[in-house]
């Protein structure tokens, strides 16, 4: 489960480019340092400011890790500023929840992508490719299918 799997609620309160940016700054920022209390104080007011709230679980992850950690979900699955679009950030989120399998991640992923847009339907064939890509995947391990000879089956090398 991603850190903080329920701060992707956020996306519709993301209300600015410099509250991008400032997410960016706060990432290099930690990315050069090792986290402090003052790390992890930033980091909670930011989640704070950004959620409206802390959520309990946010206040169980190791401290330490927390800051670098609110970074990387703001700059990945809270930004619109990135190649995928929420709703299909949302909806491989949710196709990888069901198969690890995970109920919070699962509730979450599929309350973002109704948010962002996302069909029953939408949601529905997500789910389903998550099932059948694991079905053939575990068909070919479970049969130790030749590698080489499947790319060449498939148009490859």
């Amino acid at each position: 489960m991603s850190v903080i799997r329920i701060v992707s609620t956020v996306h519709s309160r993301l209300r600015s480019a410099s509250l991008l940016a400032a997410a960016g700054m706060f990432a290099t920022m930690l990315s050069a340092a090792p986290a402090s209390a003052n790390d992890y104080d930033a980091a909670i007011k930011d989640i704070q400011s950004t959620m409206g709230g802390v959520p309990g679980f946010v206040k169980q992850f190791p401290k330490v890790g927390l800051p670098g950690a609110w970074a990387e979900v703001k700059a990945i699955e809270l930004s619109d500023k990135t190649a995928l679009s929420p709703k299909v950030k949302s909806l491989i989120s949710l196709a990888v929840a069901a198969q690890i399998p995970c109920n919070y991640c699962v509730w979450s992923d599929t309350e973002n992508a109704k948010r962002a847009g996302a069909t029953d339907e939408e949601i529905q064939e997500a789910v389903a490719m998550a099932a059948l890509t694991r079905h053939w995947s575990t068909i070919f391990n479970g049969m130790q299918v030749d590698f080489a000879q499947f790319k060449k089956d498939m148009g490859g090398e």
